[in-house]
This record gives structure tokens, C-alpha cells and sequence, in this order.
């Protein structure tokens, strides 16, 4: 079951990311990349180069979901680097 508590810790990508990838594909870059544990509680969140879809793999302790979102128009505004998304608090 997906926990949407407010305890649940969300990590964005920043930058984009090949969306092309599976959950196993999105698992290692979150592994590999970020050093990061994708089977823990918290939900990993990638963007496009385009910005017109988001990708967010969380564990629920029996598998992996895959959470995509695309607009109907227009496109996400989306931190190219962590200190973007600093500023943006």
C-alpha cells in the first residue's frame, strides 16, 4: 500500500532523466547515482528533458509502483540542480 503520511521523505531528481527506463532502470540510477537505498519508504521523483512528464518509483514493501503524470498542457517547473531547488523553498 502507498503511505502518503507526511512522514514519508520525497527525493527529486534534479535535472532530467531518460524516462525510457523501468522501475529497475529508475531503481539503479537511484542506487548508483544518488546512493540511495530504492527499497526504502520514501519516493524517488524524476522529470524529463522536456518536462512534460514526471516518473515517481516508490517501495511499498512488496514491490515497486510506477506513478507517472503528464500535462494536458505546458510543462513541469522542474530544479535543474539542488541549489535551484534550495531557492525555491
Amino acid at each position: 500500500m502507498l503511505d502518503f503520511s507526511g512522514s514519508t521523505t520525497v527525493y527529486l531528481a534534479c535535472g532530467c532523466t531518460d524516462l525510457r527506463k523501468s522501475y529497475t532502470g529508475l531503481a539503479a540510477v537511484i542506487k548508483l547515482k544518488f546512493h540511495l537505498d530504492p527499497y526504502s519508504r520514501g519516493m524517488f521523483a524524476f522529470c524529463n528533458r522536456r518536462r512534460t512528464l514526471i516518473k515517481i518509483l516508490p517501495w511499498d514493501g512488496s514491490g515497486f509502483w510506477i506513478l507517472m503524470k503528464r500535462p494536458d498542457r505546458d510543462s513541469f517547473h522542474w530544479p535543474d540542480t539542488p541549489d535551484e531547488l534550495k531557492k525555491s523553498h
